[in-house]
């Protein structure tokens, strides 16, 4: 069949609007009508050259909600008409890492995942005879993609595609940082760095978690606004204050008769590795745990005095938030349709598959929450 697509023909190039050929899903595949697709900075770390693992040309886009139109042999999770959400990262409920219940790192399709194909080792997507790749094992800034059946999450078909489209990456990556990787407790302080998409969705998930304290950290004032309206209680912009942002913020921590200081938990959203090491000193000695959520450069390291690390504070890593895509996001939607989470104020801007790339320009520019390209 023929689908439109935004193609990624070399790095640093605009994406390309194109028609291309997609072949039908195989034995345990599902193919989709993608009806909208988020614009994440993932996709730009892609499209810039910085990602090593990045490979052109690709449809990129990992972040959409759409309705299954056939499916493969063999496929029993989902049906024709069923409305889902593609999943990055896969849940295969068999492999060692999904069996372990200790991470959502599923790797039963990683190998060729990573090299976008499919786990056969071919690609669905092609100009003629040239082979376009899969990207993050989803392509979503395709109209129409395939995916393997443990990469689809079924959703209810209540909710609108061009919000719930997010939860494919952004929500559940701040959400399931606060309730999988930190699991933060009712009463909690923390300190949120990056007021981002991700970091707006970390603030958000720490006020359903019950956290009192909740300060974002931001060298853009907007920012304030965005955060008060999710959850937000304290505010510090770095360059407006006296000094390192670690002691201001351990001394803005400290409460009652704790004279230490230091956020219970503290949330890097920004990708920077000098904020990574400010996010660990900032949390508490003892027990502070700091979750790395931000996705830096290649070759880019973390450093830190081993004294930090020895006086107990914790520093984790998340990908997806730690969230089991097809047991997690169909709960995570349903937290949206109830109510307990926002969505829609995120999406400030709604674009077609034509003005892709000016999506990616408000991105640039911090002029966008979330573009979503809606077909």
């Amino acid at each position: 069949m023929k689908t439109r697509a935004a193609v990624a023909v070399a790095a640093g190039k605009p994406l390309e609007i194109m028609e291309v050929d997609l072949e039908g899903p195989k034995a345990g595949e599902v193919l989709i009508e993608v009806k909208a697709t988020g614009i994440c900075h993932t996709d730009e770390f892609t499209l810039s050259g910085a990602d090593p693992e990045g490979i052109f040309p690709a449809i990129l886009g990992h972040e959409g909600a759409g309705i299954v139109v056939d499916v493969g042999p063999g496929v029993t999770s989902v049906k024709k008409g069923d409305h889902v959400i593609p999943l990055y990262t896969p849940e295969c409920r068999q492999c060692p890492s999904c069996l372990s219940r200790k991470t959502n790192l599923c790797t039963a399709i990683r190998a060729t995942q990573g090299q976008g194909l499919m786990p056969d080792g071919t690609s669905r997507f092609s100009i003629g005879k040239d082979k376009i790749f899969h990207y993050m094992g989803c392509s979503t800034f395709s109209n129409f993609t395939v995916l393997p059946e443990i990469a689809v999450a079924k959703v209810n078909p209540d909710a609108p595609f061009d919000t719930i489209c997010y939860i494919g990456c952004g929500v559940t990556t701040g959400v399931g940082a606060v309730f999988n990787t930190a699991k933060v407790e009712q009463g909690a302080t923390a300190v949120v760095f990056g007021l981002g998409g991700i970091g707006l969705n970390v603030i958000q998930g720490l006020k359903l978690a019950g956290a009192d304290m909740i300060i974002g950290v931001d060298l853009n004032n907007d920012k304030k606004q965005w955060g008060e309206r999710f959850g937000m209680t304290h505010f510090v912009n770095p360059k407006e204050i006296d000094g390192d942002v670690v002691p201001y913020l351990v001394n803005l921590t400290k409460r009652g008769a704790d004279q230490i200081g230091g956020a219970d938990y503290t949330f890097d959203c920004t990708g920077n590795t000098k904020v990574m090491r400010q996010a660990l000193e900032a949390s508490h000695r003892g027990w502070g745990q700091s979750i790395v959520i931000g996705v830096a450069g290649a070759g880019q390291e973390i450093s830190t005095r081993p004294f930090q690390l020895v006086t107990g504070r914790v520093w984790k890593g998340t990908a997806f938030g730690g969230a089991r895509g097809r047991t997690d996001v169909p709960r995570i939607v349903d937290w949206y349709m109830d109510g307990k989470i926002q969505i829609d104020p995120m999406i400030t801007h709604r674009l077609k598959l034509e003005e892709i790339n000016k999506g990616f320009d408000l991105m640039h520019a911090g002029e966008s929450i979330r573009s979503v390209v809606v077909y």
